[in-house]
């Protein structure tokens, strides 16, 4: 690269570094569009709109309809956001909770009336029309009821209702004449398959149609073309895409097994409360100053090429966010610190190559690029693991899962960005800025092979030890509280106290002088908060209380606050996460899970690598476990996240060591043993564990050091499993691997 061209890069460099800065920190436009501000978060950090609904009758309803209700419910308002939750409140109630919403109206308007759909025929038993239709200015028509619904059911003219559907969604379909067209595709249940194939072949003799009649109106009235026996058809007409999947999810909704209607809605605030916002956001300008200083210090020129380099991908990263709307919450700042780290973990494999090739007597530029090279490997196989990961969760799973998923692939490809185009850039014009000398560069220094793989039994004795420890005391816990975890409400419910204070107290007071009152009474940290807008009244969820601790609790607001005792109410709430997103997940994990394993096999071409990943990977998961168990850390939704980031963590650190291993394999001389082999890969590689670990580790302390409880009973654990996925990399994968290859032998030796 010429001083010119050098020049221009570092300008560009600048331009684009403060521009996404300006945009970053501002944003475009009144509503400060591509701002930190400007990003839609979660209930966790935002708050949102809160609806109640009510069961419609006098008996109790069933609690198999709730459920599956409750699913349905969710499934629907995932089309505002992913990170919405759905839950069921006393015995006939459930809350539906959107973040980033401030008009009730507007999502009660859209969501409409759940568990009103009715089918009709278009001639009753008595031979009368039971709709009609009349012709609008526009060119369509309107259909309008001639009987109450009540005498239509009397008469047998509803044909199927909403319960008999057992999906909807918009699709296209080829015609006849081979033209592509939009629609609506149906599919019924079994007894919906019966009851529709009677009334399609009725409407098909008559000529007639069949009403779709939601929440007191008419919505679609299409023409019935023949009978349909197998349950399945397609509603067409004149739709695009957006019509159509607003017709499906209409019929979608009103096809729940319960009618409800609408109780009350609020506004309401963050269920972590401010201080846990401001916290999180000046720990993490203190763990990202920390890793710059730390990158310079121990890098020098080429740390100063990263630290740049990582300062456009935060602002890109906070100008993808705002441009693919991404909700963030707590878990998707767990993703995002493991694309840090990834971030970070790059480009010190980068620099530890460029430094290996300087300490075999090669120039400064030659081994810039033959640095990169050796390192691109490593990183894009630790990378595209990590992403196929990401996509798997993002299609499979749902919620919590669902918006990890898309922060961590959003941050994975912002990495590799990052690590090996803008730092590569920079680095060469600096470079060609006249920074030639090796010791702007630092030089590799020769270390003695550490004998690892014969420590071997006394790592697998540590790691049976702790598992076991887990399992112990999961055992113990399940006989102390009734649940081998100490699972928070998100996953078994819990008790929601609304308290009116006489005065409006600020959520910073709440957050320092109410919830530890509260975390006293429970002895548990996981207590959400949740301000209701324009009131003096507070939502507080937490475990569930027994009758002593809801008198505690009401008797410290009432001695304390001097809340009003009269106005305070309690109410048992469902867990958010149902068995079915509970499936989803587990589910979702192992297909990811899977495909890594594939994906290593394929590109080691060895199946032990993957094995031995795999197997590292279920360690590493088990000790957080173990952790989990001992500490009686809550278990709630973050929980989800924490495991996943240590996944993608342990997965990443052990191909680094692998791809090392590989490299050393193919340049073997015939004295070398494997064990030596193994043993040298670990020792070249060690100060990437180190170094990449400390970062990550540094990124969450600040956060745990700062945070309020439930932030620090997120950090906590994630920073156990940075410690153990260095751990095992280090000392359990390259020995695996051994003991693998030497179980399984393959017939011809590599």
């Amino acid at each position: 690269m010429s001083k010119n061209k050098a020049i221009a890069t570092l300008l560009v460099l600048l331009l684009l570094l403060g521009g996404f800065g300006y945009s970053s920190l501002v944003g475009f436009g009144e509503s400060g569009y591509g701002s930190a501000g400007n990003i839609n978060l979660g209930l966790d950090l935002e708050g949102g709109v809160s609806i109640t609904y009510q069961v419609v009758g006098d008996e109790a309803p069933d609690q198999d309809d709730m459920s599956d209700t409750i699913f349905k419910l969710q499934k629907r308002v995932d089309a505002y956001s992913t990170e919405s939750v759905v839950y069921q409140e006393g015995e006939d109630r459930i809350n539906i909770e959107i973040p980033g919403v401030s008009d009730a109206n507007v999502i009660l308007e859209e969501l409409g009336k759940p568990g009103s759909l009715y089918f009709i025929s278009e001639t009753g038993a008595d031979g009368s029309l039971n709709y009609q239709g009349a012709w609008a200015p526009d060119g369509t028509i309107i259909y309008t009821l001639n009987k109450t619904i009540d005498e239509l059911k009397a008469d047998g003219s509803v044909v199927l209702e909403g319960t008999d559907v057992k999906d909807a969604r918009a699709a296209s379909f080829t015609d006849q004449m081979q033209n592509t067209t939009v629609g609506v595709d149906l599919s019924m249940t079994e007894e919906g398959t019966v009851k529709f194939a009677q009334a399609t072949a009725a409407a098909f003799q008559r000529g007639e149609s069949i009403a779709i009649y939601y929440d007191g109106e008419i919505i679609s009235a299409p023409m019935v073309n023949d009978t349909i026996s197998d349950g399945k058809a397609q509603i067409t007409g004149n739709f695009d895409y957006d019509s159509a999947e607003q017709l499906a999810s209409t019929i979608r909704i009103g096809g729940l097994k319960l009618e409800l209607e609408e109780l009350h809605s609020k506004i309401v605030g963050a269920q972590l409360g401010e201080e846990a916002i401001a916290t999180s956001i000046k720990a993490a300008v203190i763990g990202f100053v920390l890793i710059v200083i730390f990158m310079i210090a121990v890098y020098f020129v080429p740390g100063v090429a990263a630290s740049l380099a990582l300062v456009l991908y935060v602002e890109l990263m906070i100008f993808l966010l705002n441009a693919f709307e991404v909700t963030l919450t707590l878990p998707g700042i767990a993703g995002i610190i493991l694309s840090i780290g990834m971030a970070v973990d790059a480009n010190v494999i980068i620099f530890a190559r460029i430094r290996e090739e300087l300490a075999t007597g090669k120039t400064v530029k030659s081994s810039i690029d033959v640095g990169f090279k050796k390192a691109a490997s490593a990183i894009v196989d630790g990378n595209v693991t990590t992403l196929l990961a990401a996509f798997v969760l993002g299609v499979m799973g749902s919620g919590t899962i669902k918006g990890f998923a898309i922060t961590l692939a959003i941050g994975i490809v912002l990495s590799m960005f990052t690590a090996m185009v803008i730092t590569k850039l920079i680095l060469k014009a600096l470079f060609a800025l006249g920074l030639k000398d090796v010791k702007f560069y630092g030089i590799a220094k020769e270390r003695k092979a550490v004998n690892f793989t014969s420590k071997k039994n006394i790592f697998f004795g540590i790691s049976a030890a702790l598992i076991v420890a887990g399992f112990v005391f999961m055992g113990v816990n399940k006989a102390q509280i009734g649940n081998v975890l100490n699972y928070s409400l998100e996953f078994v419910g819990g008790t929601s106290t609304n308290v009116v204070f006489n005065e409006d107290m600020p959520l910073a007071d709440i957050d320092t002088k109410v919830v530890p009152l509260i975390e006293d009474i429970t002895g548990d940290g996981n207590v959400m908060t949740q301000k209701i807008e324009g009131t003096n009244e507070i939502i507080f969820k937490t475990r569930s209380l027994n009758v002593e601790e809801r008198e505690a609790f009401k008797n410290a607001m009432v001695n304390n606050f001097g809340a009003d005792g009269e106005k305070i109410t309690t109410e048992t709430i469902s867990s958010t996460v149902s068995s079915e997103m509970k499936t989803e997940s587990v589910t979702a994990v192992l297909v990811a899970t899977l495909c890594m394993l594939i994906y290593i096999w394929f590109r080691f071409k060895d199946i032990r690598f993957g094995a031995s990943s795999v197997i590292a990977l279920i360690h590493d998961v088990l000790v957080v476990l173990a952790f989990y168990a001992i500490a009686k850390v809550s278990v709630g939704t973050t929980f989800i996240a924490c495991m996943l980031t240590i996944v993608g963590y342990s997965i990443n650190a052990t191909i680094v060591i692998f791809d090392r291993i590989r490299e050393n394999m193919a340049e073997m001389k015939r004295k070398d043993t494997l064990e030596d082999m193994v043993n040298n890969s670990i020792t070249q590689t060690i100060s990437r564990s180190v170094f990449t670990s400390l970062t990550t580790f540094i990124m969450v302390a600040a956060l745990y050091v700062l945070g309020v409880t439930s932030i620090k009973e997120f950090a906590l654990p994630l920073m156990v499993g940075v410690v153990c996925g260095t751990y095992s990399s280090v000392c359990i994968t390259g020995a695996l691997w051994l003991i693998l290859r030497k179980v399984f032998p393959q017939k011809v030796e590599d």
